[in-house]
C-alpha cells in the first residue's frame, strides 16, 4: 500500500467513523475544517500538507471526500457510522441498482436482506461492473440486483452521495434478485 493509499484511509476512517481519534470535530453535516484537519493529522503523527489533501480528494477513484466551494472545509461523501445529516434529497433511482458481496454473506442476505451493519445506509452501485469492485475487496464478488421500483411503492427512499452511491436504509430480500448457483 502506497502513502497515499494509507493517507486516504486515514482520511476516510476520521471523517466517517473516528473524529475523534484525532480530536476533530464534524458538524452537524459532516464538515471539518481543512486547516484543522491538517493540524490535528500532524499532531497524530501523520503530516498531511494542503497540496497532499487536494491531491488526494481529486484522485480518490471513488470520490469518497468532498471539498466545500471555497475549499476550507472537507467531508466524507457518505459511509459514516458517525451522527451526520448530509443533507441529501430523495431521489428516484433507476429500475435496478446492485450490491456487490461475497458468498459467506449471502444466506444471512436471504434471511434479513441488506443491513447497513456498522454504517447509517445500504449502498448500492449504478452499475454492475461497480458492485463486482465493492465484493472484490473481500474475495470472489457476488452481485446482489435490487428492484427500486417495488421498494418505492413501498414507501422506500432513496438518496444518492455526491460520488453517485445510491443509499438506502434497508433492503429486505422480496425485493432482492440473486445470482443463480
Amino acid at each position: 500500500m502506497t502513502n497515499s493509499e494509507q493517507k486516504s484511509k486515514l482520511l476516510a476512517r476520521w471523517l466517517r467513523h473516528r473524529p475523534d481519534a484525532i480530536g476533530l470535530e464534524l458538524d452537524r453535516s459532516g464538515w471539518t475544517d481543512v486547516s484543522d484537519l491538517l493540524v490535528k493529522s500532524a499532531g497524530a503523527g501523520i503530516s498531511i500538507t494542503r497540496d497532499e489533501l487536494l491531491q488526494l480528494v481529486a484522485g480518490n477513484d471513488k470520490q469518497r471526500f468532498s471539498l466545500s466551494e471555497d475549499g476550507t472545509r472537507i467531508r466524507a461523501a457518505q459511509g459514516h457510522s458517525v451522527d451526520v445529516d448530509l443533507k441529501m434529497t430523495v431521489r428516484t433511482p433507476p429500475p435496478v441498482l446492485y450490491h456487490g458481496t461475497v458468498e459467506k454473506f449471502i444466506a444471512s442476505i436471504r434471511r434479513q436482506g441488506l443491513l447497513p451493519g456498522t454504517r447509517r445506509d445500504v449502498h448500492l452501485s449504478a452499475t454492475k461492473q461497480t458492485a463486482e469492485e465493492v465484493g472484490a475487496r473481500r474475495g470472489s464478488p457476488v452481485v446482489l440486483i435490487v428492484e427500486t421500483f417495488p421498494l418505492l411503492r413501498d414507501g422506500y427512499q432513496f438518496r444518492r452521495s455526491d460520488n453517485g452511491v445510491w443509499l438506502i436504509p434497508n433492503v429486505p430480500p422480496k425485493y432482492l434478485r440473486f445470482p443463480n448457483k
